[in-house]
């Protein structure tokens, strides 16, 4: 496994070693012994995974301490634009958002740990989407930024029009009105 950092503290770039042939391809999606050797310690309780068609757009969100949690993510199918918002108050990179396309063709993981809103666009017709979560879901906990929030500037590479978004998702608060944060 490829461990690349992304300039933010803690959110990195994991891309697995594939090996390829006319069968197929074989890859190593999780190992806990080469994380460790790079220092990436974390226990992972709970898989989640989410189908969804072209324009869906879910995010950003997060939890709220004690039940917030850490992510890695990948695509099964398909391909995502995911965006991560460092809240993390004390961080250098507070308030700035990362972006990256994961891909079942590029194999990329991205490991979003504790203090990051986390959201994505599926850019492909269908897409399915894994992650990894070291924490539990805790529904009193969830908290949201809007994903249209001018101030992020974030472009989801999505047409307005097209964008399907959860009535949860269109009602979150902007990030200037955030008041809790890591």
């Amino acid at each position: 496994m490829k461990i690349t950092e992304t300039g933010f503290e803690g959110l990195l770039i994991i891309e697995p070693k594939v090996f390829s042939d006319d069968r197929g391809y074989f890859f190593e999606s999780y190992n806990s012994k080469i994380l460790l050797e790079n220092n990436i310690n974390y226990s992972f309780v709970q898989d989640n995974q989410a189908k969804s068609s072209y324009g869906v757009i879910r995010g950003l969100h997060y939890q709220i301490a004690p039940y917030a949690q850490t992510k890695l993510i990948r695509v099964i199918e398909g391909e995502i634009l995911d965006i991560v918002l460092d809240i993390r108050k004390d961080s250098a990179t507070f308030g700035k958002t990362f972006g990256i396309k994961l891909t079942s063709q590029n194999f990329n993981q991205l490991l979003v740990p504790k203090g990051f809103a986390h959201g994505y666009s599926v850019l492909s017709e269908i897409c399915i989407v894994q992650y990894k979560c070291d924490n539990f879901y805790h529904q009193k906990s969830e908290a949201g930024i809007n994903i249209f929030d001018s101030g992020l500037n974030i472009d989801w590479k999505i047409p307005q029009e097209r964008a399907i978004i959860s009535q949860k998702d269109k009602i979150w608060p902007m990030f200037n009105q955030i008041s809790q944060f890591f």
